[in-house]
């Protein structure tokens, strides 16, 4: 489906090109005006820390403590309204039981629920798990992108419509909208990549309905595969992928957007589209599709995945931009907050080793384990910092989403279908504060006078 070479409107003609280029030109700063101003890029301190934005009481990310004014590592710790999310995903686990409707409920209305609470809660996402009437038809089947995350905006969009409610920002009616839009992320995410895999590449076009009486995570992979069918272990899994990507705190850049976007009053619809906006970024939400394509010209040109010595090489050549992508990033190694471990990375670890022992995929699960070793040494010495570095969680989450059979197009998709539950609560208590985010920016351009359009 692509027009580009039938439809004038899509090419990039000499005079764009041109307008690009001057653009470029007069828009780019001077990165030493940063130090002059005092203006802290990316929001972000000179030692790594972040600039303090705002305040929140739902999510927590401890990679480091603040001892006589330096940067102090410590153990990764991350924290869902203050409890720690190690504990809980082990707990559930454990307990052999699905958890994500628990963590929703949890990071919306700050508390844990018991048995009662969670079975009304999960039969009210169970009944909203449901698209309005030929919505699949009409919007999701209409013109599908190339890339399922803006399917999935657009549908999110398009849900605005079906609400006679839309613009309704009281309490009760953004927590339904919220609630709502939780339930059905899932067939938006999954629906969308449907229409694209049948536009696209030519698949069979399989539809199937949702189960309101299955877990999210069960019933993700109900509507996704063609047989509907999985096995216990890797619905757990997918439940703790849901657990794990549910939160990250208030500055991550989705969910900063949420707090912008929200801080002006205006729907619901449009706040979780602006924060799937964000997360589709490469840098944010995609992190995990870069690890797999590493790791597939790793596989490709490592002979043999047992010898360290040879990883260590290639691996220097990733690092030192003579092979892969030429970025010189090692992906999935190092994180802007967390130090010396991320604990997401920690929990799937273990986990993913028990799905690829079942899919008899062993020895690549050894591959990451020594390149997850390998890594951080090589970054060191390549920047000549004793600064730490530690897999995070993308490292192994594209790992297990391919164990799972899930296709790549679906892997930021899936971070949004589980993101939304923190966007929510971060939703609402941006609302309740009631404060518009409005930053300051200086100008460095110098002044000049208006010259008259005959006279230039």
């Amino acid at each position: 489906m692509d027009n580009s070479k039938e439809n004038p409107y899509l090419i990039n003609t000499p005079q764009i090109q041109e307008y690009a280029k001057l653009c470029e030109d007069n828009s780019t700063i001077d990165p030493s005006l940063y130090e002059k101003y005092n203006v802290k890029r990316g929001l972000r301190e000179k030692n790594g820390t972040g600039v303090m934005a705002g305040l929140t009481e739902i999510g927590e990310v401890c990679g480091y403590s603040i001892e006589d004014q330096e940067k102090v590592p410590v153990p990764g710790k991350l924290f869902y309204r203050g409890v720690n999310v190690r504990k809980f995903a082990n707990a559930i686990l454990e307990e052999n039981r699905f958890g994500y409707e628990e963590c929703v409920y949890l990071l919306l209305f700050g508390q844990l629920p018991n048995k009662k609470e969670l079975a009304e809660f999960k039969n009210l996402l169970g009944f909203y798990r449901c698209l309005p009437k030929n919505f699949v038809r009409d919007v999701m089947l209409k013109a599908p992108a190339k890339d399922v995350m803006n399917n999935m905006m657009r549908g999110c969009l398009a849900l605005y419509p079906y609400d006679d409610k839309g613009d309704d920002t009281s309490r009760d009616n953004m927590m339904r909208q919220c609630i709502q839009l939780i339930a059905r992320f899932p067939l938006l995410a999954v629906y969308g990549y449907q229409a694209y895999n049948y536009y696209y590449n030519g698949e069979s076009l399989i539809i199937h309905k949702p189960d309101p009486d299955l877990s999210m995570a069960e019933d993700l992979l109900h509507i996704m595969r063609n047989d509907k069918g999985y096995s216990p272990l890797e619905a757990k899994l997918m439940d703790l992928c849901l657990i794990l990507h549910a939160e990250h705190g208030g500055g991550n850049n989705s969910t900063f957007t949420d707090h912008v976007v929200s801080s002006t009053g205006t729907d619901t619809y449009s706040v979780m589209a602006a924060a799937m906006g964000s997360l589709k970024g490469p840098k944010h939400g995609g992190a995990n599709i870069k690890v797999q394509s590493m790791f597939k010209d790793i596989k490709a040109n490592v002979k043999d995945w047992g010898n360290d010595n040879e990883i260590n090489e290639y691996l220097k050549k990733i690092a030192g931009k003579e092979v892969f992508d030429r970025s010189g990033l090692i992906y999935g190694i190092g994180h802007a907050v967390y130090t010396l471990s991320d604990p997401r990375c920690q929990l799937l670890k273990a986990s993913v080793r028990d799905l690829a022992a079942e899919k008899g995929r062993l020895e690549e699960f050894e591959l990451y384990n020594k390149v997850e070793a390998l890594a951080p040494a090589i970054l060191q010495e390549k920047i000549g910092t004793a600064k730490d570095f530690c897999a995070n969680v993308d490292f192994y989450s594209g790992f297990l989403y391919d164990l799972l059979g899930i296709p790549q197009e679906l892997y930021t998709p899936l971070f949004a279908v589980s993101r939304i539950s923190g966007w929510s609560a971060h939703r609402m208590e941006e609302m309740y504060s009631n404060k518009i985010i409005r930053p300051a920016f200086k100008n460095v351009h110098a002044h000049n006078d208006y010259v008259p359009i005959d006279q230039r």
